[in-house]
């Protein structure tokens, strides 16, 4: 086991003088990769600030190794007059840093960042400043790095490099992030804040939705079993108690108190578990074809150099209704300007741009450009003025709107300047998406939002019956929703490739990826016998050799073992306090568990295989 770093037991943290968290107990050990996952407002925030030592606990223990590091990567940036990349990077090491150092640092960190250290900060898009903060929380190499929601408005390139630096890193790190496979490469634990609980995986976010529905699972049995027990309960307090001693009078107040508490835990089950449906946009029934780029070209010149940048060259791509394309690509390689290509903001310097004549359009801007800081929620969703407003058809009050989209009905009075940026997104979404049109243009629409928002958007995506162009670098969420990928190598070299972001990395591998089936209407075509040259058997078995047919009848009762022995072990693993009371049991148990799942994936991927071939033989038989 590696070194303990840090240490908080039994903590309680007030906030507003309520416990916001109690009895919350985590170790942090060195080189541990943590992701830290949690629905918005579950306390993210709150325990980043209880490790670094900006959130004193209000009762507990905390204890940290000495002579240990903690750096958190800065989220809001002021940048000094005049200070470059190179001294705002710097500006937290020791002064005796040796200059052959910085040199190496700039060129394995600041460099792959994306960033030229001599460029001066208060010059840098929002984008740049945050791989700025990134890139000075790496070169200070802390033993324990906070990193919160680090790819954000980052090329996929930068992202795979950080990925790469992350799992390497000698420090622990704790992450926040919506980005699933950033997670999923980087991490070897998950620490999930649930309703005030702190529950932590032993495996990496890649198991992260298997194992927190087994958790799910275990209570939706724990309370169906209560329910049973206090509905007994009540049975006997309501039937009245003749002699009316001190034992019974108790009794039936501990069973109207079981009641209560039941009736809370169901809600709160209820609430954790509430899956965010959003019905599907009706969408205007539009032609086939909706837009068609023949030879199309584009270009700008570069005021500083003087140098012509291409973006589109001799580019041809047609588009049909229910297409849904993803683009990938690096910043600046063109893709803002291709979306207002789409829409017709820019023209095209040669070759046509051919849009249907019928297309409505719907913009999700990732500088939120159309919102208003000065606007209430419900001023920029209720433009007539009214509390009400038109989503697809149906008049509906902004309250009731607004909470399809986490937000609370008391947020309609708020002004947008005091929402975050995941709360902007989430207006944006809401705005864009009450009348869609028939074809979507989404710009970076993941950015700072929490996985419960991302599903949803994910769902009304899959569900929205008209086009769809979305440029993301979150590679879980291309996989889920497109179809199609433009992707902008630079200098007008545009690669389209059939399916989503797996496709392109077997692409990328030399496999070109399956090519979409084609159908050949009104032409006959010849088909030549192939000669077969399977030798034809003599005898085709009729059943399963005895050794198979063995196997294959005492697999359901090994099957059946595993799976009890595998509740058992989640059972276990459910108890928030094991490891503080017992490591050594923790790390067994996690093992144990790793072993028993894969036995009984063979178990039953090696019945469902005997069963096949017993049926085919029988067949063929």
């Amino acid at each position: 086991m590696s070194e303990l770093i840090l240490t908080i037991e039994d903590a309680t943290v007030l906030i507003g003088g309520k416990p916001f968290f109690e009895n919350l107990t985590f170790h942090i050990h060195k080189g541990r990769k943590i992701a830290l996952v949690g629905k918005n407002g579950a306390g993210k925030t709150t325990l980043m600030n209880l490790i670094t030592g900006d959130r004193e606990i209000d009762d507990g223990r905390r204890w940290l190794f000495a002579g240990t590091t903690i750096g958190y990567m800065q989220q809001h940036i002021d940048p000094l007059p005049g200070q470059t990349i190179r001294d705002f990077v710097f500006a937290g090491m020791k002064k005796s840093t040796e200059e052959w150092d910085q040199s190496y640092k700039i060129e394995m960190i600041v460099e792959p960042l994306g960033l030229r250290a001599d460029e001066r900060m208060d010059s840098l898009s929002g984008g740049l400043l945050r791989r700025a903060a990134l890139a000075r929380a790496l070169v200070e190499e802390p033993d324990i790095l906070l990193l919160d929601e680090p790819t954000n408005h980052m090329d996929l390139e930068v992202i795979q490099w950080l990925e790469s630096y992350l799992k390497y890193y000698a420090g622990a790190v704790i992450c926040v992030s919506h980005d699933r496979t950033f997670l999923a490469n980087i991490s070897d634990n998950v620490f999930w804040l649930d309703r005030g609980k702190l529950r932590i995986s032993p495996e990496g976010f890649g198991k992260f939705d298997e194992w927190s529905q087994s958790l799910y699972d275990l209570e939706a049995r724990q309370l169906h079993n209560r329910e049973q027990r206090v509905k007994l309960e009540l049975e006997w307090a309501n039937r009245g108690v003749k002699a009316r001693v001190k034992r019974n009078v108790r009794r039936q107040s501990l069973a109207r108190e079981a009641a209560a508490q039941l009736e809370a835990d169901q809600k709160s089950y209820k609430k954790a578990t509430r899956a965010i449906k959003f019905p599907p946009p009706d969408v205007e029934e539009s032609s086939l074809n909706v837009a068609e780029f023949i030879n199309a070209r584009k270009s700008f010149i570069n005021p500083d150099t003087g140098q012509k940048k291409m973006i589109l060259d001799k580019f041809t791509l047609r588009v049909k209704r229910r297409d849904r394309v993803g683009i990938l690509g690096r910043n600046g390689s063109g893709k803002t300007s291709f979306l207002k290509l789409l829409i017709g903001e820019l023209e095209a310097d040669g070759g046509k741009v051919k849009m249907a004549k019928d297309l409505t359009f719907s913009y999700f801007d990732q500088k939120r450009s159309t919102l208003d800081n000065t606007k209430t929620l419900q001023e920029t969703l209720c433009v007539s003025g009214s509390d009400h407003l038109d989503v697809r058809g149906k008049y509906r009050h902004v309250c009731g709107y607004l909470k399809d989209f986490l937000f609370e009905p008391e947020d309609a009075w708020r002004k947008v300047s005091t929402l975050s940026g995941g709360q902007k997104n989430r207006l944006m979404l809401a705005k864009v998406l009450a009348n869609p049109g028939s074809f979507l243009i989404l710009d970076e629409p993941t950015n700072d939002l929490d996985m419960d928002t991302l599903d949803m958007l994910e769902n009304i995506l899959t569900s929205f019956d008209g086009t769809i162009f979305v440029v993301s670098h979150d590679r879980d969420f291309l996989d889920q929703v497109v179809n199609k990928l433009l992707v902008f190598e630079g200098d007008g070299k545009i690669e389209t490739i059939i399916g989503g972001y797996s496709d392109y990395l077997e692409y990328k591998k030399g496999e070109e990826p399956p090519a979409p089936k084609i159908e050949v209407k009104n032409k006959k075509e010849e088909k030549k016998p192939v000669a077969d040259s399977t030798p034809t058997p003599n005898k085709v078995a009729s059943k399963l050799s005895y050794k198979l047919q063995y196997e294959l009848d005492r697999l359901p009762r090994k099957i059946k073992e595993y799976e009890t022995e595998f509740a058992e072990l989640q059972k276990t693993m459910a108890d928030p306090d094991l490891y503080s009371r017992d490591p050594g049991v923790f790390y067994d148990t996690a093992k144990r568990h790793a072993e028993v799942k894969e036995a009984l994936e063979l178990a039953e991927n090696r019945w469902l295989e005997l069963e096949d071939m017993r049926m085919k033989l029988e067949d063929k038989a």
